[in-house]
């Protein structure tokens, strides 16, 4: 599987065309306008999430609600376009519109793309950059993310994030009864945390970085139940799962690190308070007697949950703007303003969920068949099967 994501933050549309879904699996549009609903929500957000409404329309690839096995394109329009159609217009502009419509940006954002991308590709107008570079493009790679999902639940697999850290309050209280319980109780609070007491911390905190013109960062964890053991590889270091998890995490903007179970503190630890005990009997198979790995041995899921950590900076736009220099003049100037979040950490966490979904998807079709969703499904509980027999 693989997809292609096109589309700036102020233009007219976003689209992704995803490629190798097998055929004959039920997709419907509410399926995807779900997670979009989710992505937008959490507290901290700004302005635009009451601007842009986000709705997939579904332009190939599906046929009364089934996958044809060809490639399904997904497109989300941008409602605020009709503010924006000269600034970000398709067509040239006469040398009258020129500088009066086009809003140029010389003076790159600390912690933006805007500088080195410019660099890269020569652009003068930084705008060109930001554009792209804007978390808005994970609108579509949410819309992918939840196709992959309906994907590995069809599969007996689930997948749900939630933020354990915002601005340095973490939460303690983590405990959960089932990842449906997960899933509920993440829904009903504002910043996606497990722990209502350092929920409303994290509230406050946000409201006083929203006030201080500042912006706060966190950590999110993914979970995955129902994955089969022995996906992934240990053969080749292009085939570990872990590492293509790691790097789906890192792809995300703003994200700057990723931990599997324990993480970094595998580091202060001995290796019998890390490594996991295998276990086995007649109901269960294998089993490791705890966790502290991730659901991960050499590259290769084990059977156990997976638990996935990001760690997400805080957003580099801010209302109090950090020095920068004017590409144009060279003069130091203080670095412009776009609209912005002061945290996007719980929206983070179901972009999070959606390039987890991605790459967990993208592995099983790659390692079994995958033309059709019946065989698919088939092969999926063979698996399960052997794995349990070995």
């Amino acid at each position: 599987m693989r997809y292609l994501t096109s589309g700036e933050s102020h233009g007219p549309q976003l689209t992704t065309i995803i490629e190798g879904l097998p055929a004959g699996m039920p997709i419907k549009a509410e399926d995807i306008n779900e997670d979009l609903a989710r992505r937008q929500k959490g507290y901290g957000r700004g302005r635009r999430m009451q601007i842009e409404k986000d709705r997939v329309s579904i332009v190939g690839g599906v046929r009364h609600g089934y996958t044809l096995g060809s490639p399904v394109g997904l497109v989300v329009e941008n409602k605020d376009w009709t503010h924006w159609t000269k600034v970000m217009g398709i067509e040239p502009l006469s040398p009258g519109e020129e500088e009066e419509v086009k809003r140029k940006i010389s003076r790159p954002r600390p912690g933006h793309a805007d500088l080195v991308g410019g660099m890269k590709y020569g652009h003068r107008d930084l705008r060109n950059v930001l554009e792209r570079s804007s978390a808005r493009e994970t609108t579509v790679r949410v819309a992918a993310g939840s196709v992959a999902k309906k994907l590995l639940r069809l599969l007996g697999i689930e997948v749900v994030g939630h933020v354990l850290e915002i601005g340095g309050i973490k939460a303690e209280n983590v405990h959960y009864e089932s990842i449906d319980d997960v899933k509920e109780r993440t829904e009903e609070s504002p910043v996606r945390c497990l722990d209502e007491e350092a929920a409303g911390k994290m509230m406050n905190l946000i409201d006083e970085a929203k006030k201080n013109g500042d912006s706060i960062g966190g950590v999110v964890e993914v979970i995955v139940e129902g994955m089969p053991a022995g996906v992934g590889s240990y053969v080749h270091y292009d085939r570990k799962l872990d590492a293509k998890l790691a790097m789906a995490i890192m792809s995300i903007n703003a994200f700057k690190g990723v931990e599997f179970g324990l993480g970094f503190e595998m580091a202060r630890k001995p290796g019998s308070e890390v490594h996991d005990e295998i276990m086995w009997n007649e109901d269960k198979g294998y089993y490791r007697k705890t966790n502290r790995l991730g659901g991960f041995e050499g590259g290769m899921t084990t059977g156990m949950p997976i638990h996935i950590k990001g760690v997400m900076k805080p957003i580099p736009t801010l209302y109090k703007p950090l020095q920068s220099v004017d590409i144009d003049t060279k003069e130091p100037f203080k670095a412009s303003i776009e609209r912005s979040d002061s945290c996007a950490v719980p929206s983070a966490s179901v972009v999070a969920e959606a390039v987890v979904a991605w790459e967990l998807a993208s592995a099983i079709t790659d390692q079994f068949h995958s033309d059709q969703f019946d065989k698919l499904h088939h092969d999926i509980e063979t698996l399960r099967k052997e794995t349990m027999e070995y």
